[in-house]
C-alpha cells in the first residue's frame, strides 16, 4: 500500500466533520496536513473523494462515502491489533478518543490525560469536546470510547459512572450589590436580568432550578459558550446560575467574578464517566475509566476548585 493509516484517519476525520476546517479543530492536526492526506489517497486510488464548495466545506462523493466505511473499518482493525496485543501482554496501550463536555473540558481534561499518559506512556489520548447530545451521538458512532459529561439526561443506552458533584451557585459582578451577601435565594434574584448558559439538556436544568420553585428567571441574554456568560456576568449584564467552578476568579478580560452560595435545596450535576453498555470495554478504556474515579472526587476536580472547599470559601 502506498498509502497510510493516518492520511485515512484525516480522510475518516473530514468525512465525518464535512470540512477540513472543523476537522482540523476537532483531531487537532493542521488543515494543510488534511488537505495533502486527501490529496494523496485521491491521486493514489484514482477517485474523487469529495466535492469542494467553496466556502461551505466538503460533501462526500458516491464513491468517498463507500471509501469512507472501508476505511472507518480498516482503521478500527489495526487498533484491534494493539488492543489484542496489549490484552495478551497484560500492558495498556493504544490511542483513546475520550469526549468530554465543552463546560469541563478546559479544567478536567489537560490534567486528567497528562496524569493517564504518563502511567501509561504507551497510550495516546485524542479528544474532542461537545454538549450532552454531541457526546451521546459519538458514542454511538464509535467517534468516542469514553465520555465524561454530566448525570442530566443519561440515554437508556448508556451506562453512567459518578465521579464529583457540582452544586449550583450564583455568579455575579463583583459590583454587584447582593455579591456581598454570604448566600442567595433563587426569589432574590428571578426578576434580575439572567445571562443563561444555553446548552441542550444543560438549559433545562437551570431553568427546572426556578420551576421547582413556582419562580420563572428574566433571561436578558444566553450564550453557548461558558467564557461568554461570565464575561458578561463580569462586566454587569446581569447573574447567571452555574456550577463548574474554575479556580480563577477573573473573566478573560481581567474583570473579578464572584460564586455566592445558593440558598436552598438544589439538585447537584453529577460529573461522571458514560460508555455504551452494549459495548465491551478494552482494557484501555477500562483502565481510563478506573484512573477518573481514583483521580476526580468530591475532594479533588482537576482545574477546579473542589466542591467542599468552594462552601467553605463563600
Amino acid at each position: 500500500m502506498r498509502f497510510t493509516l493516518r492520511q485515512l484517519e484525516y480522510f475518516i476525520a473530514a468525512g465525518e466533520a464535512g470540512s477540513i476546517t472543523l476537522a482540523s479543530e476537532r483531531i487537532h492536526i493542521s488543515q494543510p496536513s488534511i488537505s495533502t492526506a486527501i490529496s494523496h489517497l485521491e491521486q493514489e486510488l484514482n477517485v474523487q473523494l469529495f466535492i469542494r464548495h467553496h466556502a461551505q466545506g466538503l460533501s462526500l462523493t458516491p464513491a468517498g462515502r463507500d471509501l469512507l466505511r472501508e476505511a472507518k473499518a480498516l482503521v478500527s482493525q489495526a487498533q484491534n491489533l494493539y488492543l489484542k496485543a496489549s490484552e495478551a501482554t497484560d500492558q495498556v496501550r493504544g490511542s483513546l478518543s475520550l469526549g468530554c463536555m465543552v463546560t469541563l473540558a478546559p479544567m478536567l481534561v489537560p490534567e486528567l490525560t497528562h496524569s493517564f499518559t504518563s502511567a501509561f506512556p504507551a497510550t495516546s489520548i485524542r479528544h474532542m469536546e461537545g454538549n450532552h447530545e454531541e457526546l451521546f451521538d459519538g458514542l454511538r458512532r464509535s467517534e468516542i470510547d469514553i465520555a465524561i459529561c454530566y448525570d442530566l439526561q443519561i440515554p437508556e443506552d448508556v451506562s453512567f459512572t459518578p465521579l464529583a458533584q457540582l452544586p449550583p451557585h450564583v455568579l455575579m459582578g463583583e459590583a454587584d450589590p447582593l455579591a456581598r451577601q454570604p448566600s442567595i435565594a433563587l426569589a432574590d434574584i428571578a426578576k434580575k436580568p439572567m445571562i443563561l448558559l444555553d446548552l441542550p439538556i444543560s438549559r433545562e436544568y437551570f431553568l427546572a432550578l426556578f420551576l421547582n420553585e413556582g419562580l420563572e428567571p428574566t433571561i436578558a441574554a444566553r450564550s453557548t459558550h461558558q467564557e461568554v456568560v461570565r464575561t458578561m456576568v463580569a462586566n454587569g449584564y446581569g447573574y447567571s446560575i452555574l456550577n463548574v467552578t474554575p479556580r480563577s476568579d477573573l473573566a478573560l478580560d481581567g474583570r473579578k467574578l464572584v460564586r455566592v452560595r445558593l440558598s436552598g435545596n438544589h439538585r447537584p450535576m453529577t460529573i461522571g464517566t458514560a460508555v455504551l453498555k452494549s459495548l465491551r470495554q478494552s482494557k484501555l478504556v477500562s483502565a481510563f475509566d478506573t484512573h477518573c474515579q481514583s483521580y476526580v472526587s468530591n475532594s479533588y476536580i482537576p482545574g477546579m476548585v473542589a466542591p467542599s472547599f468552594a462552601a467553605r470559601r463563600v
